[in-house]
């Protein structure tokens, strides 16, 4: 499971454990080996910070491929896994790299600088805008809003172009160009 939320209570349930202290500190070990990391959820209230499901990204993308159990490649998910190159490019996790969720919507990746959201991108499996599904834009536009931030991205699969919508400039790049700059 990359690119997935987890808490150590689902955690502990499924792999049945008996203890989230246990899980925590297995996730610890694989986090210290430089095998996974995890990115938390951005939220400006404590308890919520403290509460709210982690993303589990894999350093390995090799890895990913030889320990999985799924019958099908999950590309979204593999590109979503380019949170290694934000950290590689100097974005500390949980201190300037993020998720962000709020009510039915999510970002994939929240930037910060300080207090100040510096982009947001959203990351998605398309080739073409009409592939583009309308709820990665709608959350990547709400969530922009809520956190006072214009610089909007989505990276695509091979889809590239700049539009203007309802007065938010959102730029589209191809993971390979995004990888390149």
């Amino acid at each position: 499971m990359f690119a997935r939320e987890y808490t150590a209570t689902r955690l502990k349930n499924l792999l049945g454990f008996n203890s989230t202290f246990t899980v925590q500190n297995y996730v610890k070990y694989l986090e210290e080996a430089f095998l996974i990391f995890s990115v938390e959820r951005l939220s400006f209230k404590a308890k919520e910070f403290m509460k709210a499901p982690r993303k589990v990204y894999c350093i390995d993308t090799g890895l990913i491929s030889t320990v999985s159990t799924r019958v099908t490649e999950d590309f979204g998910r593999l590109m979503e896994n380019l949170a290694v190159e934000l950290r590689r490019r100097g974005s500390k996790e949980n201190r300037e790299l993020f998720c962000f969720r709020h009510e039915n919507y999510e970002v994939d990746f929240v930037i910060k600088e300080g207090l100040k959201v510096k982009q947001l991108i959203q990351v998605t499996y398309a080739s073409a805008k009409d592939e583009i599904e309308k709820r990665e834009l709608k959350a990547l536009l709400k969530a922009g809003k809520l956190l006072s931030c214009k610089n909007l991205l989505v990276i695509t699969w091979d889809y590239e172009g700049k539009e203007e919508i309802n007065g938010n400039k959102v730029i589209f790049l191809p993971l390979w160009k995004w990888l390149i700059c």
